[in-house]
């Protein structure tokens, strides 16, 4: 099985001094590796029916729109303020360093179907109960969230409840 955390590149000291990011750019210019963290980040949701796959921008986009292609079903866009045409339900939200938006089309998802949640990097866990806020203004079903990059030494884990949660690369520090 590939090691798919050997693939990604971490690069110090960005976007801030003390901050180690992880850039998935290294693993998605690898068609192989893109692929297998694609069928990864599926496998434990690949039996449930999933009617849209919700991604956060930018990076989760990359995912979640191959998850969706893969599954033949809807994805929905969640974007920064202003980026989205229509009418959208919004939530704030704090990040590792600072605060940020993220706005839904009101009309991305119809009533009863299910969702799964894709991003790049579960850390704080700001972005995604951020997501899960806005999903509650639907009558959907969210089935999970998945995740490249899991930073576990930030417990963002513990802030999404009870709604499975499945990472494919695990951080225990910095």
């Amino acid at each position: 099985m590939m090691d798919l955390k050997a693939v990604l590149r971490t690069v110090p000291g960005f976007p801030k001094e003390g901050v180690t990011f992880i850039d998935i750019t290294t693993l998605v210019r690898d068609g192989h590796a893109f692929r297998e963290a694609v069928r990864r980040l599926l496998e434990p949701f690949r039996s449930q029916k999933i009617d849209r796959v919700v991604a956060v921008e930018s990076r989760g986009f990359i995912f979640g729109g191959a998850i969706a292609q893969e599954l033949g079903c809807g994805f929905v866009p969640v974007r920064k303020p202003g980026k989205l045409p229509a009418e959208t339900y919004s939530e704030s939200y704090e990040l590792e360093y600072g605060t940020d938006t993220l706005e839904i089309h009101k009309d991305a998802i119809d009533s009863g179907q299910t969702v799964l949640v894709v991003d790049d990097l579960l850390a704080t866990g700001g972005t995604a109960v951020a997501v899960l806020n806005m999903l509650k203004n639907f009558d959907c079903k969210v089935i999970g969230v998945a995740f490249v990059v899991e930073l576990d030494f930030l417990n963002g884990r513990a802030k999404i409840g009870d709604i499975p949660v499945h990472s494919l690369v695990h951080y225990d520090s910095e």
